[in-house]
């Protein structure tokens, strides 16, 4: 197996190939062939897969400092070394199948990266600074243990596929909604009961599945034309569904904290912190040298920037109030499609004129 190995590498650098596979090869340290003299600096995709590998070495970009792909998956990596952002022309990076505890801040410094998995690893969260991969557009970090997801992935300005299937979430931020390319969102089997006001208003996002989050009962009406996948949610033991003539708040129990007034068709005023919001909104989107007050509390000063949602009716921004509208699925057009699953659509609505005016259809 050695002497195989010492011939693959050989030919390799001596026919100076761009590709180089050795998957299978029960390796359990990285090849000293690759890493000898000046290493394979005309390398540009190494697949190395089901091995025995632990970790990267440092100074893997310097001897390999053009590759474009690099795949790992089914090894025993536990850590790989902060040196991996120093591989500057890096497109594809697959880390799936691995024992990963922790994934470097370095990660970020790769700008070049399009395609990262992290599929069935041991994650318990992402760093922040995974928002600077400016040209993401796969990320797919499914099967770990995240509860979160940091807000900073809205700033992956080319982000299409995003699948977090089979992790620990409550919720995923509501910056996630201004993806504006983002094509597929995933998450299911999770532990998601409410999601983001905003998810579907994009025109992009086409596809979204929420598959067994059995304390999700409630969809935005934004995902009615969508392609959506929602078995066995809205099924947890002890859970009466709720009527579009009763009260939506058995439906909408896992509401956001910024959500102060949940109001009904009978509430004909909003509220002076809600219109005080609004207004400060209008002035900050359309005074851009205005800086927004710093007299407000930093999560007022979020809203302004993110607000909690968009009126599913007019449009209309909103922040601490609400008017929710159930349509029940079962009552709807879809209800032969979703058999296995009792959730609501919901339009989320900024004052009584509106709520009354929403049609799903």
């Amino acid at each position: 197996m050695a002497v195989e190995l010492h011939e693959t590498i050989f030919i390799a650098k001596q026919e100076r190939h761009k590709t180089l596979f050795l998957n299978y090869r029960n390796l359990n340290t990285f090849p000293i062939e690759l890493l000898k003299d000046e290493g394979l600096q005309f390398l540009e995709r190494l697949y190395m897969k089901r091995n025995s590998l632990t970790t990267l070495p440092d100074n893997l970009a310097q001897k390999l400092p053009n590759l474009i792909e690099l795949y790992l998956p089914s090894n025993n990596i536990v850590i790989i070394p902060e040196a991996i952002g120093n591989l500057a022309r890096l497109q594809s990076l697959d880390l799936s199948d691995n024992v990963l505890h922790h994934l470097c801040s370095d990660i970020g410094r790769i700008r070049s990266l399009r395609h990262l998995r992290l599929y069935n690893n041991q994650l318990k969260h992402l760093p922040s600074e995974i928002g600077l991969l400016q040209e993401l557009e796969t990320l797919d970090v499914s099967m770990n243990q995240l509860r979160s997801l940091p807000h900073q992935l809205s700033s992956c300005a080319s982000l299409q596929t995003l699948t977090v299937d089979h992790n620990l979430l409550r919720h995923i931020p509501r910056q996630l909604c201004w993806l504006r390319h983002l094509n597929q969102l995933s998450m299911a089997a999770n532990q998601l009961s409410f999601l983001p006001l905003d998810l579907g208003r994009s025109q992009e996002l086409q596809f979204i599945f929420v598959d067994s989050n059995v304390d999700l009962r409630a969809l935005p009406s934004y995902l009615y034309n969508k392609v959506i996948g929602c078995s066995g949610c809205g099924r947890s033991a002890g859970v009466v569904e709720s009527g579009a003539d009763k009260q939506p708040y058995d439906a909408l129990a896992g509401l956001p904290v910024e959500v102060k007034v949940l109001a009904s068709e009978m509430d004909n005023v909003v509220s002076l912190e809600e219109l005080a919001m609004r207004s400060l909104h209008h002035i900050y989107q359309t005074e851009l040298d205005l800086l927004p007050p710093t007299s407000l509390p930093k999560n007022l000063l979020d809203l302004l920037q993110f607000p909690l949602g968009h009126c599913h009716h007019c449009s209309q921004a909103m922040f601490t109030s609400i008017y929710p509208k159930l349509f029940p699925l079962r009552d709807t057009l879809l209800a032969g499609v979703h058999r296995r699953t009792s959730v609501n659509f919901v339009a989320y609505c900024c004052s009584t004129h509106c709520l009354r005016n929403f049609d799903l259809n």
